[in-house]
């Protein structure tokens, strides 16, 4: 094929992902090791000999990592077989103390399912080929630079055997953009699933498989067709929604330009190098028999068919947006803002049940998560401190302060400094000035400003706000600015 000819192609790309997530358990997968990280954790020190997998270590398997797994494929709409069993993947790397990982092979504990997005406007809707239960490898610590260029390696093996779900999806991405937005709405899930937890470093990784094709090819239903003549490439080590956008993207352009030069895409294995922000080229691709995958001997055949009527999940983040939207009378993007995650949804409706729903709306959506966002800061950051901002909603609703002071000095001040409301209103002396001083501040802008009450009767429209402002300064912000208006109108009137 000659460049002309490749450059004059309509290329698309084909994604699939490979998902790998973090169960919230206390314990790992086969053994009794916790899985929570102390500050000053030394390597290798959270390690048994199950998953340092010594001579004679027998694994024993986690039951919440399987209830989570089937709180996953119920949310995901998956089959629980009658029977699944776990598997040997051998391989060997450094970060693998036995030379194999305990896996699901021909057997998942979840089969099939799908999971449905918004993305640039529209509804994408994206099959789940299998979710499967596994053991983590260690972690590697390169030093000196990165996989490629490092001077050493380091292993620790504390992550070993840390439980695992990994979620294959069908190759039903067609861009960056896409990936980025099912990985977010994945987590979404799990996080209202209660199996997840997005702070835990390296909770979610992801392998991303790119093949360019044909666009024409893929007018039909038959995609693996169309992946037929493809080369796949893996990109590997990406941990985060904004890295699979950033790879994908990356990977997508080198693939794109070597075919309109003429080269061939070579089917490998490639790393995802964030800080230089490229892909660089691993190993050829495996291929599945070159895994030798067989059955664990050590951990019998499990059946938790029975399990999915008894294991119960809540409200997903979908229907919980729909409620909202039809017991509250939100509006869409509220609506999708407060349940962005289940801990701003279930804020939400404990204000909304103790004070107007829109009040409450207005609040957590605009006011907390804004404030939130512009530090960087997600609720769970000041999960311990809901109590104190229902109270600042409490002061509002009350008219004990301003919403101006409320959401310019004392809402900032409380993330800022981490002082209550009540100390906040005290030290900056912003309780609601009393009726009497607000019409006496009214008196002393009007007589002390005669240019600003001529332009008034003049018509002038910002000669009223002038006069307000004046107003408000000399009651240092702790009067209602309506009350203020109201009053003015009145004064300049008599």
């Amino acid at each position: 094929m000659t460049a002309g000819t490749a450059a004059s192609r309509e290329l698309s790309a084909v994604i699939g992902l490979e998902v790998h997530v973090q169960l919230e358990t206390d314990t790992k997968i086969f053994c009794g090791c916790s899985t929570t990280a102390a500050d000053d954790e030394a390597p290798n020190s959270r390690t048994c000999p199950v998953c340092l997998g010594l001579p004679g270590a027998l694994p024993v398997l986690n039951e919440a990592a399987v209830e989570a797994a089937v709180k996953l494929g119920k949310a995901l709409g998956s089959t629980i077989p009658e029977e699944t069993r776990f598997h040997r993947k051998n391989y060997y790397y450094p970060d693998l103390p036995k030379n194999f990982q305990i896996t699901q092979y021909d057997a998942p504990i979840c089969d099939g399912g799908e999971l449905a997005f918004d993305v640039g406007g529209e509804r994408r809707t994206v099959g789940i080929e299998r979710a499967h239960l596994e053991e983590d490898p260690g972690s590697l610590t390169h030093a000196g630079g990165s996989i490629d260029t490092a001077d050493y390696t380091l292993v620790d093996y504390n992550r070993a055997g840390t439980p695992l779900m990994e979620i294959v999806t069908a190759p039903d991405f067609r861009s960056a953009a896409e990936a980025r937005a099912f990985l977010a709405k994945l987590t979404e899930v799990l996080e209202y699933l209660g199996v997840f937890d997005a702070t835990r470093d390296g909770s979610l990784r992801v392998d991303a498989n790119l093949s360019m094709v044909d666009a024409d090819a893929l007018d039909g239903d038959d995609v693996e067709a169309a992946l037929a003549d493809a080369n796949r490439t893996e990109v590997k080590n990406i941990s985060s929604h904004t890295a699979a956008e950033t790879a994908l993207a990356y990977e997508e352009t080198r693939q794109r330009n070597a075919i309109e030069r003429g080269r061939a895409v070579a089917q490998e294995t490639r790393h995802w190098d964030e800080t230089r922000g490229i892909t660089v080229s691993m190993r050829s691709k495996e291929a599945e028999k070159d895994y030798r995958y067989f059955r664990e001997a050590d951990l019998p055949p499990l059946r938790v068919a029975d399990w999915t009527g008894r294991i119960d999940i809540p409200e997903l983040p979908d229907a919980r947006r729909e409620r909202f939207r039809e017991e509250y009378g939100l509006g869409p993007e509220a609506a999708s803002k407060l349940t962005s995650t289940k801990q701003v949804a279930d804020f939400y409706e404990r204000l909304a049940a103790e004070f107007d729903p829109e009040l409450a709306a207005t609040w957590v959506a605009d006011n907390l998560l804004g404030e939130l966002n512009y530090r960087d800061m997600a609720i769970t950051d000041v999960g311990d401190r809901l109590d104190e901002f229902a109270r600042l909603v409490e002061l509002v609703d009350e008219a004990a302060i301003t919403v101006k002071n409320a959401e310019e000095t004392v809402l900032r001040r409380m993330l800022d400094d981490g002082l209550p409301p009540e100390e906040i209103v005290d030290r900056e002396g912003l309780g609601k000035t009393d009726d009497d001083a607000v019409a006496a501040a009214v008196e002393a802008a009007v007589a002390d400003n005669p240019g600003a009450v001529e332009d008034y009767h003049a018509g002038e429209d910002g000669a009223l706000n002038f006069l307000v402002g004046q107003v408000m300064e000399a009651t240092g912000g702790s009067a209602d600015p309506g009350t203020v208006n109201d009053l003015l109108r009145a004064e300049l009137e008599e």
